[in-house]
């Protein structure tokens, strides 16, 4: 099947088209390019009418901090709200092997037989900030067709801010009584999170006291209006609707047209930058000039056509 007949059947909200597509956005082969955005194409949105309708989630954090856990208790919960969810999540590549476990997909509890959850696990490869190659296109593709979209990344630290330029609401997660606070302010990623998320609620006095530890490295830092919140996966789980209100609501805030508009036009030059190395962004007149390059464009261009634009593009040496 085609990408433009793939990119359709999303846009009309037919969810069984979800592996196939993502089978061949994950392909990285030169003739499956085309493909690929005709398939993104087709969920652009001139062809969509507007934005696609979902809500992108980006959940990140330490390693170990309970994401895949909580992750199952949020799908569990847009469920019982009658919404459909994807998961992409994003697993680490060994270094020295090439190869990646794939484990997010098996600790994420689901209902084989539901066919309104789907998870797909992806291998980040080579590409730093946590994110996979493809993970930004398959976002943009299922996002046409669910309801709420789910970028986990890779538990890295501070490479994973690029999550923050992929996804409408970023989630970032710790767990208590592990100096997550102290260190997410050495990190420097404390203004990534619209909202924070203390795992292991059931733990008590320790979980209050990391939910207290952020809340005041939010203010040293200037940073107002983060909820922070504490939720507990352990049944009965606690604190996941007040969760899913908080994702909600940061949502309904949002200018969604400007921020995902910023999203594609990043995500394109993430792609210039790792097909022709930082030798031809400064071939561009560096990084500055591309965005401004970027923003003439139409707003809503997909990832591809911006890409594409990019590419033709001689620079201010060759104009």
């Amino acid at each position: 099947m085609s990408g433009a007949e793939l990119g359709a059947r999303l846009r009309e909200r037919d969810l069984t088209a979800a592996p196939a597509a993502l089978n061949l956005v994950e392909n990285r082969s030169p003739a499956a390019r085309a493909e690929v955005a005709a398939l993104l194409a087709e969920v652009a949105p001139a062809r969509l009418g507007g934005e696609a309708p979902a809500h992108v989630v980006g959940v990140t954090g330490p390693p170990g901090a309970g994401k895949s856990t909580l992750l199952s208790t949020l799908a569990a919960a847009w469920r019982e709200r009658g919404r459909t969810v994807a998961v992409l999540a994003v697993d680490p590549t060994s270094k020295r092997s090439g190869g990646a476990l794939l484990g997010d997909r098996a600790r994420i509890e689901a209902d084989p037989a539901d066919r309104g959850l789907f998870i797909r696990s992806t291998a980040a490869g080579e590409r730093l900030g946590g994110l996979a190659p493809a993970t930004r296109a398959a976002a943009q593709a299922l996002a046409a067709a669910f309801d709420v979209v789910v970028i986990e990344t890779v538990g890295v630290g501070q490479s994973e801010t690029e999550v923050a330029e992929a996804a409408d609401t970023v989630a970032v997660v710790v767990q208590p009584g592990s100096g997550d606070a102290l260190q997410f302010i050495k990190a420097g990623i404390m203004e990534i999170p619209d909202v924070l998320v203390v795992t292991k609620a059931d733990l008590g006095q320790v979980a209050l006291r990391a939910q207290r530890d952020l809340q005041a490295a939010l203010g040293s830092l200037g940073v107002r209006g983060t909820p922070v919140l504490a939720v507990s996966a352990v049944p009965p789980p606690s604190g996941i609707g007040a969760l899913v209100d908080a994702l909600d609501a940061h949502r309904a805030g949002l200018d969604l047209p400007a921020a995902r508009t910023r999203a594609r036009r990043l995500g394109a030059l993430a792609d210039f930058v790792a097909e022709h190395g930082e030798r031809g962004l400064r071939a561009l007149g560096g990084r500055r000039t591309a965005e401004r390059r970027l923003a003439e464009q139409d707003p809503g261009l997909e990832q591809p056509a911006l890409l594409r634009a990019l590419e033709a593009w001689e620079g201010p040496q060759g104009s």
